[in-house]
């Protein structure tokens, strides 16, 4: 079982839900979460590089280079294949705020849990035999 995602920081959520083709009608839908929306805003919007973006999401340089390859990937998608953007869900957080799960509800997985909380059955206190 593959470990829990670690919620990515976001600003704000964006002003626009979605896009829709115009002059044909859409052949689908495709989704653009809203870390990979943050990721696309950062980069492209904002010109920042992408260490000092993978700081503000709270991940690494490499996590962060994953997340916009795929916004970028849905972004293309989405123009060439003139399908509905839909900009919604994840794994984020707001700035300061508690952890998000897509409609701004739900709790971070799997934060707090097995480290440091005295589960160290089997590991941890080798050679401490007081």
């Amino acid at each position: 079982m593959p470990r829990p995602k670690r919620p990515r920081c976001i600003a704000s959520r964006p002003a626009t839900r979605g896009f829709i083709p115009d002059g044909a009608t859409a052949t689908g839908q495709v989704i653009l979460s809203l870390e990979e929306f943050e990721a696309i805003r950062i980069i492209d919007f904002e010109g920042m590089d992408q260490s000092q973006a993978a700081i503000m999401m709270n991940v690494s340089r490499q996590t962060f280079g994953r997340i916009l390859k795929s916004a970028r990937f849905i972004l293309s998608k989405a123009l060439v294949t003139g399908q509905r953007l839909r900009v919604t869900g994840g794994c984020y957080e707001m700035s300061g705020q508690r952890p998000g799960r897509g409609h701004g509800r739900g709790k971070g997985q799997g934060r707090g849990r097995g480290r440091d909380l005295g589960n160290t059955k089997g590991h941890g206190n080798r050679g401490n035999n007081m």
